[in-house]
């Protein structure tokens, strides 16, 4: 089942409580919406946190709406860039505190 086939079934799970998932979608509008920081910097922040989370929902999800929001190839590049920096930098973090001298 792909990515998109599992996202459809959002609307039976919000069937179950409609005024929690109603608070959701207001919630996740507002935050996107154009702010001190333009939605498509929310997009690419977004996508840079998928791919931190490997969430392939969110992924695929904002990646759409950044490319929608003028974010270029280029640009979406980066910010995965920036999220391996990101995973790569708490792995070295995490040996320094934990794996030198034995700790």
């Amino acid at each position: 089942m792909s990515a998109s086939d599992e996202l459809k079934k959002l609307a039976p799970l919000g069937e179950t409580k409609p005024d929690v998932m109603k608070a959701f979608v207001a919630f996740d509008t507002a935050v996107m919406a154009d702010g001190a920081l333009p939605k498509k910097t929310k997009e690419l922040i977004a996508v840079a946190v998928a791919l931190t989370t490997q969430c392939q929902y969110c992924l695929a999800i904002h990646t759409d709406m950044a490319k929608k929001a003028g974010a270029t190839t280029e640009e979406l590049a980066e910010a995965s860039f920036v999220a391996a920096a990101l995973r790569a930098g708490a792995a070295i973090t995490h040996s320094a505190n934990h794996v030198v001298d034995g700790k």
